[in-house]
């Protein structure tokens, strides 16, 4: 096999693994820790951990250690996250939370600057064109880490369906649930009244388990890149100053570009956000039962993840200005949709329609968004992808702050609302490409192809 690809494939693997275990804990933490709001706190300080590592720690140890060890490390980072929810509370999730989160920035900053190193390599040595190559190994990753909600999903279903203690909801409760919520705590109301305790323990041990094999694959088959061997040759005669890394970030503020893709990558926060946090407690949780969430949210990651693959390939033929339009449609559709349904058991089919068209949409937001990225910052790839995850993080801070003050409804509105700011913004940074790049059909094209990358869903 080769060598570059083999890499992909170990850092696609090393992803599914650690995010089998992270992707399920956060689709349940909003149903599984509602009391006092814990679970939606955690996240909230999660992603401003992650804000603030966006700020300064990428640069540094990609710098310092290297894409491989900084990958393996913050790694580390998620296992903590896993042990902290063993004994819940907010001496014990809150700080696990902070450390997942400065660890998130760096993690997949490396991960997008290896895969793009590898993508290039690959593509000199075959002639090939570079963009072209990074958005097929871009599109591989994907579709192999997308699945870890899969698994992740179907692993905390099984282990839960195990309850026998399944209550009737009544239509009094029923009608707490949706968008326009009684602000209660609807996991008193479900369909179940809990999981209990060594269910909880024996779900976190597999999870545990799935993240220290993830760091066990990274250091054991990924190899260091020739370019991350040269950075740390380069160290050791000519260190830069901390100061002038920590500021790498805001200084790619000056671009006017990336001010305007700021909307847009908060966006991808937002409706991640949204579906995970609101979606899965105020919809499904509340009309299902806890053992549901786990289903849901396997139909979103198999529609993501293949999406993923498909519009990775499509965009070199379609571009990405015709996909973010199909993804506005579609998640414009179902906001409006969510407003005006009022969830009940007898409609289950209509519970997985929703998460399926998120994932579809969720699809092109994070492949095109990181995509585009790639293809207009290429020569400061690090400092961008720390202002994507920044912004993206700024997303989840505000989507999980506000989760447990404000009703469904008004959270719709204000997704929708980004929404629409979102697609503006990204307009006019299309017709700035457009002014500025040569008025050839080809050349215009081949700037539309950029490297697949995410989000994820952290």
């Amino acid at each position: 096999m080769e060598r570059n690809l083999k890499n992909v494939l170990v850092i696609s693997f090393g992803f599914l693994l650690l995010f089998t275990a992270y992707g399920g804990l956060q689709s349940l933490q909003s149903s599984l820790h509602s009391e006092e709001g814990l679970g939606v706190a955690s996240l909230s300080v999660l992603y401003a951990a992650l804000i603030l590592s966006s700020m300064f720690l990428p640069p540094v140890l990609i710098k310092k250690l290297g894409c491989k060890w900084t990958i393996a490390g913050s790694m580390c980072c998620y296992i903590a996250f896993s042990l902290g929810n063993f004994y819940a509370s907010w001496y014990t999730l809150i700080p696990t939370s902070v450390i997942l989160g400065l660890g998130g920035a760096p993690l997949w900053s490396a991960k997008c600057t290896y895969l793009t190193i590898a993508g290039n390599s690959y593509a000199k040595k075959a002639g090939k064109n570079g963009k072209d190559i990074i958005n097929q190994y871009f599109g591989v990753f994907f579709l192999i880490f997308q699945s870890s909600g899969i698994w992740g999903n179907l692993i905390s279903s099984l282990i839960f369906s195990q309850a026998s203690n399944k209550v009737e909801i009544s239509e009094e409760n029923l009608a707490c649930c949706g968008a326009y919520d009684c602000m209660t705590d609807t996991t008193n109301t479900t369909g179940s009244a809990g999981p209990s305790n060594s269910l909880i323990y024996t779900l976190l041990g597999i999870y545990t388990a799935s993240g220290v094999l993830a760091v066990l694959l990274i250091v054991m088959f990924l190899d260091q890149t020739k370019s991350d061997q040269a950075e740390t040759e380069k160290e050791i005669l000519e260190t830069p100053s901390f100061w002038s890394t920590f500021l790498a970030t805001f200084q790619h503020l000056k671009d006017k570009r990336q001010c305007l893709l700021i909307p847009l990558t908060m966006y991808s926060g937002f409706e991640q956000g949204f579906l995970s946090g609101d979606y899965t407690k105020t919809y499904v949780t509340c009309a299902l039962g806890i053992h549901y969430v786990g289903y849901v949210m396997i139909c979103f990651s198999a529609v993501n993840s293949l999406c993923s693959l498909l519009f990775g390939k499509i965009s070199q033929f379609t571009g990405r200005k015709l996909l973010f339009a199909l993804a506005t449609v579609t998640n414009t559709a179902c906001i409006i949709a969510l407003l005006l349904w009022k969830p009940h058991p007898k409609q289950i089919a209509v519970f997985f329609v929703f998460p399926a068209l998120w994932g579809l949409s969720d699809a092109i937001w994070q492949t095109q968004t990181n995509g585009l990225y790639g293809v207009l910052f290429e020569k400061h790839t690090e400092a961008a992808f720390a202002n994507y995850r920044l912004w993206e993080s700024c997303g989840f801070v505000i989507a999980f702050g506000y989760s447990t003050k404000l009703q469904v409804y008004i959270k719709l509105y204000i997704l929708l609302s980004v929404l629409v700011l979102s697609m503006v913004t990204y307009g006019v940074v299309e017709y700035l490409e457009a002014k500025s790049s040569p008025g050839t059909p080809t050349a215009t094209k081949k700037e539309n192809v950029g490297p697949v990358t995410q989000e994820t869903d952290m």
